[in-house]
């Protein structure tokens, strides 16, 4: 669902630069600065050169030759593994390039990676020895400015210690964007007026790409610094919906813009380097928005899921949203629970209250023998103190689930290489079971579980993704018995997840998750509590002066994961469930994420006429209490009866009004 968005957003950049190369090709944390068209010299023995046509990527920790013709792979040399870097015939070139021009480049080094061969998504191939590769630029002129940015990063990227490296990678890269700024030619009208510019990166899973902001009066304008996919991406502030300020490994550096109301992937993710300039940038955005847009706070949504007017996978993407959960990154990547217990039936029953998972427990609490052992090492460890030594949700759990579809990313990820067969996500009920009974797996589920696209299930792209111990390729993750296809596994799913019992019990698994129960007392009599690295305000990276700690400590929050925004700090209402028609029969998972409207034949508080509050008043003695439910912290103000007398709206000196059922 979501990361599928996503994926496919990327795929039409991706068609518009017309390249396999992409920026997963990067290391973690490594940056693209620049591209030279080139031709790669080869010469084997005596025989004539052989020029490979294509285009050489200068990136912060390697070099990036991509053929253009997609029978050859792409090269790729990690700085850190060359031994010399200089113009060809400089190095005491081998004999072999005695022809090759001395425009040329030479690279002589001990380790090289070649990348989709035939375009064809595998792991990396691993190439050890000592070796040169010459490459020509076509602009000669070029080479000495270009040697000189590889000897420099190389310097970098052979530093000891890793923390020296990123801040000399990072004074490199603020170098490079100071000496340029946004091109005001890109503006869409020369009638625009500038009213902001500064540096930012473009966030996208896994990656970031820097370049320039720039906002007008009419446009929000990013401009890569390398120029990768597109030269400027431009968004229309007339189509911006929604604006939100976001997290970005803890620091409060992120702005995600969406031009949708339903759709959880947005159309630009930024990470500032100054969280002033995001919020000065997020300031003009929201007065522009101020009389466009109206703004959707956690309260509001869950009044509207109490009433029934959201689905519960509605309020939970809206809960996500709201609580710095994004498609864009992996480390903080929407979360959803696992629901149904019973992998196992032929049958799945949904009346049955034992098919589904204890909402009211974290996943590690689910098993009490292994709960029981954990608490033990709770109770002995010094402070600071926690249960799980692996969170609920991280970029390893989140691609785990999606390998089949977003295979570049775990290789990314994992440094070129797909997870041991065995450790693949295989099964479903496998997967269950490891999360009840393993001693580091707590994961829950992401929403693509109860969407409607089954290419997560499928390996439609057949990758080869390895041999299990048993002799069986990894291919289609294999359905529990009540699932006869993909299709139904998901629709089934989906009903689970709008059934009675989940409505009735969905609360509990917010407040642990979104709510009160996240942190604190109440955490640790939920059992709920996780690293204090993954938690807001659990470190302030600022503070740390030691470089080689810093990056350590980023590195560590990014791919852990983060437990999201605390949303609610009381317990969180349950659903009014007994009139509650079930949204699974009634409307598609589908249907857009908005404010849903007020049912027919009802109408808000606010449409309620004064004849209708009289009648309410004078008919109060009339009413029978049918369920009782604490909705209001403080006294009821105001009462009201709708007209048709289905509904009874009251107020208290909160903003909002709640509607009770069961007049008699």
């Amino acid at each position: 669902m979501a990361f599928i968005r996503k994926k496919q957003q990327e795929q039409q950049l991706q068609l518009y630069s017309k390249e396999r190369f992409s920026l997963l090709l990067l290391n973690l944390e490594e940056y693209y600065f620049e591209q030279h068209t080139a031709n790669h010299v080869q010469c084997n023995g005596s025989q004539e050169e052989r020029k490979i046509r294509g285009s050489l990527k200068i990136c912060s920790k390697s070099v990036i030759f991509e053929p253009d013709a997609i029978s050859q792979p792409i090269i790729k040399i990690p700085l850190r593994d060359c031994i010399k870097i200089g113009k060809h015939g400089e190095n005491g070139a081998n004999q072999h390039f005695a022809k090759a021009k001395s425009g040329g480049i030479s690279l002589i080094f001990s380790q090289v990676y070649f990348i989709k061969e035939h375009n064809i998504v595998a792991p990396y191939k691993i190439e050890r020895g000592k070796m040169e590769y010459v490459f020509e630029l076509d602009v000669s002129g070029k080479v000495e400015d270009v040697v000189e940015t590889l000897l420099q990063l190389h310097r970098a990227s052979c530093l000891d210690k890793l923390g020296d490296q990123t801040a000399m990678i990072t004074a490199i890269l603020q170098s490079r964007l100071a000496r340029t700024s946004f091109d005001k030619n890109r503006f869409q009208s020369v009638s625009e007026k500038l009213h902001m510019e500064c540096k930012a990166e473009m966030v996208t899973p896994l990656v970031t790409n820097p370049g320039h902001v720039c906002i007008t009066d009419t446009n929000l304008y990013f401009q890569p610094l390398n120029g990768y996919p597109k030269p400027v991406v431009q968004i229309t502030l007339q189509d911006v919906r929604r604006i939100y300020k976001r997290r970005h490994g803890l620091m409060p550096l992120g702005l995600e813009v969406f031009c949708t109301e339903d759709n959880l992937c947005s159309d630009i993710y930024l990470k500032f380097y100054e969280s002033q300039d995001r919020d000065d940038l997020y300031f003009y955005i929201a007065t522009y928005l101020e009389h466009h847009v109206a703004e959707h706070t956690a309260e509001s949504y869950m009044l509207q899921w109490q009433r029934g007017h959201l689905s519960n996978y509605q309020y939970l993407l809206h809960l996500n949203n709201l609580a710095d959960r994004s498609c864009n990154d992996l480390s903080q990547y929407p979360v959803f629970p696992w629901v149904i217990s019973d992998y196992y039936s032929s049958e799945l029953d949904l009346s049955n209250p034992a098919t589904f998972r204890d909402l009211s427990k974290p996943v590690g609490a689910l098993n009490k023998e292994r709960l029981e052992r954990l608490l033990i090492r709770y109770e002995e460890m010094p402070e600071p103190k926690f249960m799980y030594g692996s969170h609920y949700s991280s970029p390893g759990y989140v691609l785990f689930y999606l390998v089949r579809i977003a295979p570049e990313y775990m290789l990314c990820l994992q440094n070129g290489r797909f997870d041991n067969a065995d450790r693949m996500f295989n099964s479903i009920a496998e997967t269950w079971k490891n999360c009840l009974d393993g001693a580091t797996d707590f994961k829950e589920l992401i929403p693509e579980f109860y969407g409607d696209d089954v290419s997560f299930l499928v390996n439609s792209l057949k990758l080869d993704l390895g041999k299990r111990q048993g002799g069986q390729m990894v291919d289609d993750v294999e359905l529990p018995l009540w699932a006869s296809s993909p299709e139904d596994f998901l629709q089934k799913s989906k009903e689970a997840l709008e059934s009675n019992y989940v409505s009735e019990h969905l609360h509990e698994w917010i407040d642990l998750i979104f709510g009160y129960k996240q942190k604190g007392s109440d955490a640790v009599g939920a059992h709920n509590v996780f690293h204090p690295l993954t938690y807001e305000g659990g470190v302030d990276l600022n503070s740390i002066e030691d470089p080689d700690e810093k990056v350590a400590m980023l590195t560590q929050i990014l791919e852990f994961g983060q437990t999201p925004k605390q949303l609610f700090v009381t317990p969180h209402p349950r659903r009014i469930t007994p009139k509650f028609k079930s949204l699974s029969q009634t409307s598609s998972y589908n249907a857009p994420i908005v404010d849903s409207p007020v049912s027919p034949g009802e109408e808000s508080f606010e449409d309620l006429t004064e004849e209708s509050k009289t009648l309410a008043w004078n008919n109060i003695t009339k009413l029978q209490l049918h369920e009782q439910y604490k909705i209001h912290k403080e006294a009821v103000t105001g009462i009201a009866v709708s007209c048709n007398g289905s509904s009874v709206f009251t107020t208290s000196q909160g903003k909002f009004s709640y509607p009770k059922r069961g007049l008699s």
